[in-house]
């Protein structure tokens, strides 16, 4: 069995995407401690004429040892139609912008407590339109008793090792640094780390805006180009 374990992000860019595709199982690690201004409650997506701007969630004050799990969302926003206004952007050029507003829509009819069940749901909801078969489970809920972590990759490690029957562990290229290889080899456990191919696509505009949203992809490819995008990595 092939793995990925991740944070859960909001609307990540499209190498999250091609790592869930691309495993068997992927993880949202959600018992560690939140970092404020990244990826989990806000992303980029395209603004008027050039540039970007952030889509983001509102969330209520936070302590500075809050674990991802306990982060709640401030409801008494009204962020939900704020992102629908962000997007509006899109009409004029996506020739997706309706089909994916649409979808959405359908993500944001359902009440939120807390940033993990919105994404999570988020991640679940384009894996579907994508067709990506992959289980995508969130570590709290998941009931798995693993050893003390001392070291920042014990945390996949030894999810790995409670889980049983994992072969393969994969991480995006950007944590290599943090991996001791010799540790996942003594459990026979094969460590990938993946390279997407991030290939500029037709933003409808002169300059392409890099490392966007998964919104910004949904919206001006097809479910077979985009596939097609998933596929094209290297494993080292």
């Amino acid at each position: 069995m092939k793995v990925a374990i991740m944070q859960p992000y909001f609307f990540p860019y499209i190498g999250y995407f091609s790592l869930i595709k691309n495993t068997d199982s992927f993880i949202l690690l959600d018992t560690v401690q939140f970092i404020r201004h990244g990826w989990i409650e806000r992303n980029r997506v395209l603004k008027q004429n050039e540039g970007w701007l952030y889509i983001k969630v509102p969330l209520l004050k936070k302590h500075r040892k809050d674990l991802i799990m306990d982060v709640c969302i401030d409801n008494n926003q009204e962020w939900k139609k704020k992102i629908i206004a962000q997007l509006e952007i899109y009409k004029k050029t996506a020739p997706n912008y309706y089909k994916i507003i649409s979808m959405l829509n359908q993500i944001f009819e359902k009440d939120y407590h807390n940033i993990v069940e919105l994404n999570a749901e988020i991640l679940k909801a384009i894996s579907n339109y994508l067709n990506i078969k992959s289980e995508i489970k969130v570590f709290s809920k998941m009931n798995l008793k693993i050893d003390k972590t001392n070291e920042p990759d014990e945390w996949a490690l030894n999810i790995c090792k409670s889980l049983g029957n994992v072969t393969e562990y994969w991480n995006p290229i950007g944590g290599q640094i943090f991996f001791d290889k010799k540790k996942y080899d003594k459990e026979n456990i094969n460590l990938k780390f993946q390279i997407v191919s991030l290939k500029p696509y037709n933003q409808k505009r002169q300059n392409f805006e890099a490392g966007l949203s998964i919104i910004d992809v949904l919206m001006f490819n097809t479910e077979s180009e985009i596939n097609k995008m998933l596929d094209e990595f290297d494993l080292i």
